[in-house]
Formats: C-alpha cells, structure tokens, sequence
C-alpha cells in the first residue's frame, strides 16, 4: 500500500458532500465500495458503516483489529463563496506540497482517515488479521454515532482511531470538549433617522481545528470585529443592526462583520479606527493569516437595531471573553492542556445575540473549570 493509492481514494472522498447529517451519499459509497470487493458490510440505524475483510492466510489466529474513523466533515466556506456543501465536491488543489481548498474547509480531518481505511481494505500485498473498518456518523457535531453504537455491532477488541494530526504518532488519550452557549437579550429600537447603514468586516483568516490548531496564535475573525466596535464603543454614536461572526463550534472563526447605523459625518472617523485595527491585526497575525483583511461597504438601511445598553454590556463582556490556550501541559512539553474556542456571533432569534464557544482539556475538572468562566463572564454581560 503507498500513500499515492491513500491520497487517490482522498480525491475521491472529496467529491463526495458529506456534511454532519447529511451523509447519505458518502455512506452509499462506502456500502458501494465493500460490494465492490466482496467484503462483508453492514449499516446501523445511525448510518455506522462496518466493513469486514479477513485475516490473511495464515494470520485467521491473530485478533481482531477495529480502525475506525468518522465520514462527516467540518463545513465552512467564506462568505463570497458559492460553494454547496449539500452538492457540491470539495475543489482540492496543491500548494507549496500541501493539499488545500481555497473557499472552504478541506475535510481531511477525518477524510484522510478514511481514506487510509479504504487503501488498506482495498490493498492486496499486506499480512494482516481479521480487519474491522468502522466509519461513524455526524462526529463533528457531537459524536452521534459514536454514542449510539451497540457494543454488538463490532467483534473486535482492539480499536485504532484514525482521527488524528500528526503522522507516525500514536496516541492514547483525547481531550474532552463541552460547549457553552450564551443567549444576551436585547431589546429592538427604532433605527435613527439621519443615519447610514455601513457593514464592517474582517475576512481571509486562516481559521482551522480549535483543538490541533489553537496553539498556533491564529486570528480569530470575532476577536477583531469586537476590538474594532470597543474602539468606537463610547467615543461615536451609533447603533448595531447585525453582527454574524463565525459558524462552526469547533472551528476558530475565519469572518465576521457588523452593521451600524452611524451619523455621516462620523464616517471617516469611523473608518479611519476600521483601517487602524485592520492594519495592527494585520501585523499582529502576518505569518499566521497572510490573507488576512478588513473591508467595509455602505448597504441597505435597518429599520431597527439593538439597544445600546444591552448591546455595550454584551460588547464589554465578549471582547474580555478568553480564546485560545487557557493551560499547557505540566507533564507533556508542547501540548495543550486547556483551551477554548470563541465560535460564533449570531442574531438568528429575534431579541437576543447568540454566542457560541467550546472548550477543551485533557483533565476533567480543568475542562468544567474552563466552562464555568465562561459562563461566569457571560453572566456577567447580561446572558
């Protein structure tokens, strides 16, 4: 087996959507794929894929092994983008000896798990054991079917998880994860008169895992829209109509932007802070986010925003909310013990700002503890 026929069966992992919950075609694949081979296949109630193949001639004695990996991706895409994860294949194309996507998430995290699975089942020169290939459903957005597996489902004993960063590295633990959510109420005021509806926004972050990438000091898209309404915040009048920051709970923002209603002739003004904290963004994450940007546009006008008390004490407390790596490891040198993740910003239910964040930490009560303050500082704000 060689890494040209993993990769091979990646390209075609990628022109397949496979979206948490919807993965109807990617498990139709994977079913295509066994019958294909002769290879013994079964599916649960929660799309699970088990594909059998048996030990090689003389290796019927040895035990079972289970490598199991997860079909479903992270889907996130810049905003200009017309991409349809519904539909759409993933456009994969190599930069610098890397395998990337340009507008949006590429899914090897875990395509290139399943991928390797599909080498080794499909590879006819290796000694190997009775080989059980497990491919749950809808991991990223919590496990589902992972959870809902029947011990009956498997024989094996030994399970090999294939959802990992680092080649030719064994690991024997994982971090636990929660999600803490605030609601802020806000109360819907009539947009002054006189004013000019102006979106601001910062895109082309390099974004990434909040679990194998927050380390690594990358700009989060939220963080810079927050900083740049705190520079304004108090020092012009204006009114927040939208904000939208972020999607995914497991990935570190790439965009964000806000619309305000402000007074004209506090534009330039307003403009020249955007183009300050735009810039010492830029310098800040130059080698992290190289394409990183800020833009701003005049749009449509809102009939109605936030109130200005509720929107302030929101603002106050997510721009002193933490992201990123809240504890290293006292016993492994460079790993990441605690971490946490400002998601996304959102106005989807009328009268309240959701944000979302998710923490992380190989030691229990550290991860609780994590969740806690966050809480505890959105509470503070109002949630």
């Amino acid at each position: 087996m060689t890494s040209n026929k993993i990769f091979s069966f990646f390209g075609e992992i990628c022109k397949i959507p496979r979206e948490s919950g919807n993965e109807g075609k990617i498990i139709a694949y994977l079913q295509k794929f066994a019958k294909e081979r002769n290879l013994d296949c079964i599916t649960d109630a929660a799309g699970n894929v088990l594909i059998t193949k048996p030990a090689s001639a003389g290796m019927e004695g040895a035990p079972t092994v289970v490598l199991q990996s997860h079909s479903d991706m992270v889907c996130e895409k810049n905003s200009d983008s017309k991409h349809n994860f519904q539909l759409d294949p993933i456009k994969v194309t190599e930069e610098d000896g890397w395998l990337i996507a340009k507008e949006t998430t590429l899914g090897a995290d875990c395509g290139i798990g399943v991928a390797a699975q599909l080498a080794l089942l499909d590879a006819g020169d290796i000694t190997h054991g009775p080989i059980e290939a497990l491919f749950t459903t809808e991991e990223e957005t919590g496990l589902t079917g992972a959870k809902s597996l029947s011990p009956k489902f498997l024989k094996g004993d030994i399970l090999i998880n294939l959802d990992s960063e680092d080649e030719g590295e064994l690991f024997i633990g994982c971090a636990g994860g929660i999600d803490t959510t605030g609601r802020f109420p806000y109360k819907q005021t009539k947009t002054q008169l006189n004013t000019a509806a102006v979106k601001f926004g910062f895109y082309g972050a390099t974004g990434g895992h909040s679990g194998d990438d927050i380390e690594k000091n990358r700009a989060n898209a939220n963080q810079l829209l927050l900083r740049f309404l705190y520079e304004i915040y108090g020092k012009f009048e204006f009114s927040l109509c939208h904000i939208d920051g972020g999607n995914k709970r497991n990935a570190i923002a790439r965009e964000a932007h806000a619309t305000i209603a402000i007074k004209p002739e506090n534009l330039d003004q307003i403009v020249s802070v955007f183009g300050k904290v735009v810039s010492e963004s830029q310098i800040e994450h130059k080698i992290s986010d190289p394409n990183l940007t800020g833009r701003y546009e005049n749009v449509p006008p809102f009939e109605y925003s936030a109130d200005n008390e509720s929107f302030g004490k929101m603002l106050f407390g997510l721009y002193g909310l933490p992201h990123g790596v809240l504890a290293m490891s006292q016993e492994i040198p460079g790993f990441v013990e605690t971490s946490t993740n400002l998601a996304s910003i959102k106005m989807v239910e009328k009268g309240f700002f959701t944000v979302c964040t998710s923490q992380r930490s190989s030691i229990n009560s550290a991860k609780f503890n994590a969740a806690d303050r966050i809480e505890a500082i959105m509470r503070l704000a109002g949630a």
